[in-house]
């Protein structure tokens, strides 16, 4: 783990997103707030639909039509929801990189590699005579053989692998302050998964690179990230440094998610999932909306409304924290 700045490279803060709906706006997210420093990875975990994805491309400004949020989303103290278009090219091609989940469905199959990759740097302002030579360093720094030949071939002639490894080079190609991370690993195999987090983790070391993790899989938040944010229906539910979150978890969703994820260690107790299913913000009843899922609720679990409060190094929203969640 690094030692990050104490200047924030992305801040959000308040931030709240709801999608046009049939008969109003659907609510998507609610007072998500998190922070990552130069040179800091920071995991965003959570099941599917809690609304990680979201968060992660309101950085970008890549939220659906119609979409209204509002709150703070801030890169280097600049806020993104204020932004003009002009304003938000200039940032996603010089400030801010992002990987998605499938490589596939961030290049142009028709196109070469090098077409790809060379355009990228010309949006990125580096002079035309030097966008090749550029593309293989960027190449042979994501570890791909033979650069100079990677740049002739088509995206099909790339393994799943290999061409994520082409798009964190394009990523890198304006040496992005921050480098958001959606999933980015889900689509390869074990083998390639740890090939890729060992890019991730080196560049962000030589580069000072903030880093935010969008992922489901909390052992590979626990080998990445400095510090955790985990998602519920919307909201984070809880927050703090890794070690503080893996070894006390503060709320029985992130305790449930720990219980639920399968471990090699000898003697290691079988995995246990979470019973029922999660919940949407917009489904989401009264009171804690992981109350009918939870173990541990009591009845005033459905009436009232948790908020992130300070135990212990963490934050939880739970109205337990204090007593001590079990696994």
């Amino acid at each position: 783990m690094t030692t990050p700045s104490t200047t924030p490279v992305l801040e959000i803060d308040g931030l709240g997103v709801r999608l046009p709906d049939d008969r109003s706006a659907r609510p998507i997210l609610d007072g998500v707030s998190l922070t990552v420093r130069p040179g800091e990875t920071v995991g965003l975990v959570g099941e599917s639909g809690s609304g990680k994805s979201v968060a992660c491309r309101s950085v970008l400004g890549l939220l659906p039509p119609g979409a209204r949020a509002e709150g703070q989303v801030r890169v280097s103290g600049r806020d993104v929801l204020s932004m003009r278009p002009r304003e938000l090219a200039g940032l996603r091609a010089r400030e801010v990189a992002m990987v998605f989940q499938d490589p596939r469905a961030s290049v142009n199959p028709l196109r070469r590699v090098g077409d790809f990759l060379t355009e990228g740097l010309r949006a990125c302002g580096t002079p035309a005579e030097r966008t090749t030579a550029r593309a293989e360093e960027l190449l042979d720094a994501v570890g791909i053989r033979d650069p100079r030949g990677a740049l002739r071939r088509f995206p099909h002639q790339f393994s799943g692998g290999m061409l994520q490894r082409v798009v964190i080079a394009a990523a890198l190609a304006a040496e992005p302050a921050l480098l958001l991370a959606d999933e980015p690993t889900t689509a390869l195999d074990v083998t390639t998964q740890a090939e890729v987090i060992a890019i991730l983790a080196r560049l962000r070391a030589e580069r000072g690179t903030g880093m935010l993790f969008v992922t489901h899989d909390l052992e590979l938040a626990s080998a990445i990230c400095d510090r955790v944010y985990v998602m519920y229906a919307g909201r984070i539910v809880e927050t703090g440094s890794t070690d503080e979150l893996f070894d006390r978890p503060r709320h029985p969703y992130t305790a449930g998610l720990l219980a639920s994820t399968p471990r090699i260690e000898a003697g290691a107790p079988p995995p246990r999932p979470i019973q029922g299913r999660p919940v949407s913000l917009s489904e989401a009843p009264p009171g804690c909306a992981f109350a009918a899922r939870c173990p541990h609720a009591v009845p005033r679990c459905a009436q009232e409304t948790p908020v992130l409060a300070p135990h212990g190094d963490a934050l939880a929203a739970c109205l337990r924290a204090e007593e001590g969640i079990t696994l």
